[in-house]
């Protein structure tokens, strides 16, 4: 198993305690790409995903839910 599948199943078991640089360095991987920034929020998309993601940072931490949005994100784009 490669290192980004191994963030990502660490990711997926337990999504309330991810630091919001490993959240951005887990989504990069994957093919997101910072799309805009204001504050503490930034936006990704990807090229094969007709959505975007927002993630904040929260105390260091990224937010739950949108870790959650995340995980279906690539469980979409990767048929996981």
């Amino acid at each position: 198993m490669s290192g980004k599948w191994k963030r990502h199943a660490r990711i997926r078991n337990n999504p309330y305690d991810v630091r919001f640089e490993d959240a951005e360095a887990w989504l990069i991987s994957f093919g997101f790409i910072e799309r805009e920034a204001k504050g503490s929020h930034k936006v990704f998309t990807h090229p094969r995903w007709d959505g975007r993601l927002t993630m904040q940072s929260h105390k260091g931490k990224a937010k739950p839910y949108q870790i959650k949005q995340a995980l279906k994100a690539i469980e979409e784009i990767h048929n996981v």
